[in-house]
């Protein structure tokens, strides 16, 4: 695998060294990549921790609709019933993951969690 998309969620007012951190404990699981950058749901758009911890990763970070989420519903092996309540969706980094990372994108680290973050990778096959 070459180009990766990271997905993370938090909860609301997550600070952003906590999400920096559980990044980078999720990229030392991979081999040397290329991040296309850091995938979330829209509705984290007003989470300042998400948008400081993609600054000091060098990363965009990239707001996905919910039904860009759902679409990738089959590809996820960690449900949160907390985020299908509140958003509709099967998760929020492994879904954010695997739709940043293209249609035929896999897991590649399933969703560690900490903190009250969230995040997974997905990469597709080369």
């Amino acid at each position: 695998m070459s180009a990766i998309a990271i997905g993370v969620g938090c909860r609301k007012g997550c600070p952003a060294d906590t999400i920096e951190s559980l990044v980078r404990q999720a990229l030392d699981r991979v081999a040397t990549t290329t991040p296309l950058g850091l995938f979330t749901l829209v509705d984290k758009s007003d989470e300042i921790g998400l948008s400081e911890a993609a600054g000091r990763l060098g990363l965009d970070l990239i707001y996905l609709s919910r039904e860009a989420l759902g679409a990738r519903e089959d590809g996820v092996q960690t449900r949160s019933p907390l985020a299908e309540s509140l958003f509709g969706v099967p998760s929020v980094a492994e879904a954010a993951a695997l739709a940043g990372a293209g249609p035929r994108s896999v897991l590649i680290v399933p969703r560690i969690a900490e903190g009250g973050a969230t995040c997974a990778i997905a990469g597709t096959a080369s």
